[in-house]
């Protein structure tokens, strides 16, 4: 609710700007009533308004504080923040499709506290501080996307039209859109936790004869269990790599050694690159152990170079490997 609050506050400041002045919010707020008249030195002293003050003063943004107002959130973005807002303006409001707005004031606890919290981030980010792709959490909780080009910033689909509004509690940007947050099924859908090793690899192209072979052995129901496994996979350029006649030999025998090369590849639990470290040794499921050594940054496994660490899966971890590396014979 406070963050809310905050939104409504960010609004009314960027209506402030966008009426008054692109840069200051001070002259959209005048203390004299008299436009000629010269601000006194007390007045000329005092710091801006919070972002609801503001808001409220540049008149451009009614339909961002009467939201706000709904949805309870005027005190949240009145207290001490910082917030940063990204103020739609009233003609952002206007272009929503017709009955929106009526919609969402009818239920001002439901979906427009979910949207103007989605305008809102903690803290007080400055244009400065935006960067081409980044990513911000918003109080709403889903993240917002900054793309800046030829000195163009948008926030998702929205353009930022005056920027750096600074309240007492936080800073306001303008925008020219109304910014949604993703539906419940778009955010299930991006929570989607990945599949399991063999889905993962199968997804990823470039495993085919590994695949294969992992079916021929029989290890395809185990490699999809619960885990955690590691598994330094080899790509088909690695297996194209060994010996003529190698692969046909070893899938004409899948339950031999074909199987205790695929197990010489898997180690068990969870190790992401960052657990590694030069000389370590670990054990895999095939019984033998494998060695990793780093140097210059390069992470290898026995003799292969490790070529794309840390492919997460939901039931362990991929390390690509250029190699297929073999257990010490008996």
């Amino acid at each position: 609710m406070k963050m809310v609050k905050m939104l409504a506050l960010l609004v009314v400041a960027a209506l402030l700007v966008a009426a008054c002045a692109p840069v200051a919010p001070a002259p959209a707020v005048p203390a004299a009533p008299m436009a000629t008249e010269a601000p006194t030195e007390a007045a000329a002293d005092e710091g801006p308004g919070t972002i609801v003050d503001i808001a409220v003063g540049a008149g451009n943004f009614t339909t961002l504080v009467a939201a706000v107002s709904a949805a309870g959130l005027v005190e949240t973005l009145q207290g001490e923040g910082p917030f940063t807002v990204f103020a739609p303006t009233d003609e952002a409001f206007a272009a929503l499709p017709e009955g929106a707005i009526e919609a969402l004031l009818a239920d001002p606890e439901g979906a427009l506290t979910q949207i103007l919290l989605y305008h809102v981030v903690a803290g007080k980010v400055m244009s400065t501080d935006l960067s081409d792709g980044m990513m911000v959490d918003t109080v709403q909780g889903s993240p917002i996307t900054i793309s800046i080009a030829d000195g163009v910033v948008k926030v998702n689909d929205a353009q930022v039209i005056v920027a750096d509004i600074e309240a007492s509690n936080g800073v306001i940007h303008v925008i020219d859109a109304v910014i949604l947050p993703p539906s419940d099924e778009e955010e299930a859908a991006g929570a989607e936790s990945p599949g399991s090793i063999a889905e993962v690899a199968a997804a990823a192209g470039g495993f085919s004869t590994l695949l294969t072979a992992v079916s021929e052995a029989g290890l395809v129901e185990a490699l999809s269990g619960e885990g955690p496994f590691t598994v330094f996979a080899p790509t088909d350029e690695a297996f194209a790599a060994l010996p003529e006649g190698t692969i046909e030999s070893l899938l004409a025998d899948p339950q031999g050694a074909l199987t205790d090369i695929l197990l010489y590849h898997v180690v068990s639990g969870k190790v992401m690159s960052s657990d590694l470290s030069d000389g370590m040794t670990a054990a895999t499921l095939q019984g033998a152990p494998i060695t990793i050594t780093i140097a210059d940054g390069v992470v290898k496994v026995n003799d292969a170079t490790v070529i794309a660490p840390d492919i997460e899966a939901s039931n362990g971890v991929i390390h690509v490997i250029d190699a297929v590396i073999l257990p010490p014979s008996e």
